[in-house]
Formats: structure tokens, sequence, C-alpha cells
């Protein structure tokens, strides 16, 4: 049975979150729906995984509900579910971005069709990636800038290196959407007068135009990781190690570090799944600490 992934957003002010965390945990137990819900006051971001059915039913009460009537739906269908369980969140930002924004100053939203022609035939553009760097590096579009940021807050540092370039038309995507919602608002109050975002980010551009643009995969933040989202294969990135192509990633063995990086299955043997010798010394010191301690609880005492 495929399993159905829905990825959605909506800015929405929120007067008791806590309510809504309580209805989200109710329908989505009634349901059977296993994902991660984060609601704040000023709206709602959730991940959900199940049947088609149980999703279509949850597409449903989410469009009947008076404060989330209309919620755009990205769906990816999967052989497993991505999620362990269910949880709902109720947080002080719904995308953490640390910097006050005016929601209702957006960038112009853009249909798939109208990014790929701008990006067709539009070359005096600036083409943003409002991800983060270990997203870009697995897959992006060709020329897109990479901020090379680490966490979403750190854009506002990326967007002062910008400046000078007030008139030039700004086009940017993320991976579903939401976290150009801010990015875009957040530049037009820095000046940029052309801002433009793609509606529905990613996911819904590789659903129109597969095998377009889109370079590679998607990162997506789940245990999958990594969603194929052109379904081609393509790998546009190499394992640190060997520089075999390679990208899938996984979070180094050593719990102090637990970075994520793209290894292949020969250098995580070589590597004892670590990013570097230093983390692998400290994690094979830690086995060995544990399986000395082990041993220590079942030795029989002499009297």
């Amino acid at each position: 049975m495929k399993i159905s992934i829905l990825l959605y957003y909506k800015f929405v002010n929120i007067e008791k979150p806590y309510e809504i965390k309580l209805q989200q945990e109710e329908i989505c137990k009634e349901l059977g729906l296993k994902g991660r819900i984060l609601i704040a006051k000023e709206g709602i971001n959730g991940s959900v995984s199940g049947s088609k059915e149980q999703t279509k039913s949850y597409i449903k009460f989410m469009n009947s509900h008076p404060l989330f009537g209309k919620t755009m739906f990205k769906e990816e269908l999967s052989k497993e579910h991505p999620f362990k369980r269910f949880s709902a969140h109720v947080k002080k930002e719904i995308v953490r971005f640390e910097k006050p924004v005016n929601m209702k100053n957006t960038g112009a939203h853009l249909n798939p069709k109208e990014f790929l022609n701008i990006l067709e035939k539009n070359k005096d553009i600036i083409l943003i990636d409002a991800r983060n760097d270990y997203e870009y590096e697995v897959g992006h579009f060709k020329n897109a800038i990479n901020p090379e940021t680490e966490t979403f807050t750190e854009f506002p540092d990326f967007v002062e290196k910008l400046k000078g370039n007030e008139n030039k038309k700004i086009l940017m995507y993320c991976t579903g959407g939401i976290r150009c919602e801010k990015a875009s608002a957040y530049m037009k109050e820095q000046g940029f007068k052309d801002v433009n975002q793609l509606k529905g980010g990613v996911l819904n551009f590789c659903k129109q135009f597969p095998n377009t643009a889109w370079k590679g995969k998607l990162f997506v933040f789940d245990k999958r990781l990594i969603s194929d989202v052109n379904q081609s294969g393509e790998i546009i990135t190499s394992c640190s190690y060997c520089k075999k192509d390679y990208d899938q990633y996984r979070n180094c063995k050593n719990s102090l570090c637990d970075k994520l990086i793209i290894q292949c299955k020969s250098c995580q043997e070589d590597m004892n799944k670590c990013c570097s010798e230093a983390c692998k010394e400290i994690h094979e010191k830690h086995l060995r600490e544990k399986q000395i301690a082990n041993q220590g609880k079942h030795r029989i005492p002499i009297n």
C-alpha cells in the first residue's frame, strides 16, 4: 500500500493555539495519521502521513475548519510512513525566523508555469534558494544562489550581502513555500522592490514540471531525509570522503556531534559512521566504555 504524505502551512491568526493543538491531536488519532504539526498564534505548519483515504479525510476536515479552509496541500507518495508517530506542538513561530515581519506584505506568488517561464526567458534575475546549505547540496534550481546558511534565522545576514540589488527582479523558492513567505516579506521590508516566490515550493513545481529546471533530489525533514521528486535518480553531489557519486545523508554516530554528512556505505564502514577521525575515536571510546559497563552489570559477585 502506498503511503500519502501531506505537507502544508497556513498563516492565519490563531487566538487559542492550545485548543487547535488538542483538535489536531484528536482528529489525527481518530484517522490514524502519523506526522508532526506546529501551531503558533501566527498559523499552522504540518506534515502528516497515512493511507490515501486517511489523508483525504484529513484534507476534508481542514477545508471545513473556520481557520484552515483553502489550505494548499502538497502530496508525495512513499512505500512507508516517514514518521514513527504523531505529535503536535505549540511554538512561538511555525517557522523560526526570530524577526518580526509583516505577513500581509509577502512577495508575489508565481505558479510553477510562471516561475519556469521567467527562469527560461529572463536572464537578468537573482534566483535565491531560501533553504539551508545542506539542502542546497543535494538538489537546487540551476544558477540558484546558495545563501550558505545553517539555519533559516541566518537569512537576514545573507540579505545584507545582497544590498545594492534592490531594483533587480528577485525569484526565490523553498521546499513547500513557507520559508519564502517570511523571507520575501523581509526582503521587501529591506527595500527590495520586485520580490517573487514559487507558490507551493519545489514539491509543487516538480509535480507539475518534473525533469525540467530542478536538478538533483530534495531534502525533506522526516526520516527519509531525501526525496527523489523528479523520479529520475539524478545525483548531483558526492560522498564527503571518497567523492563517489552519492547523496544519502546520515548523522554522525558521535552523539556529541550528530552532524549531517553525505557518506557512502563503504566509507560508513571505514569511518564507523562518523564524520571525522576525531569523532570516530570519541565514538569508539564510548562504545568500549559502554561494553565494560555492561560486563560489570552481569558480573557475579564473589562473597
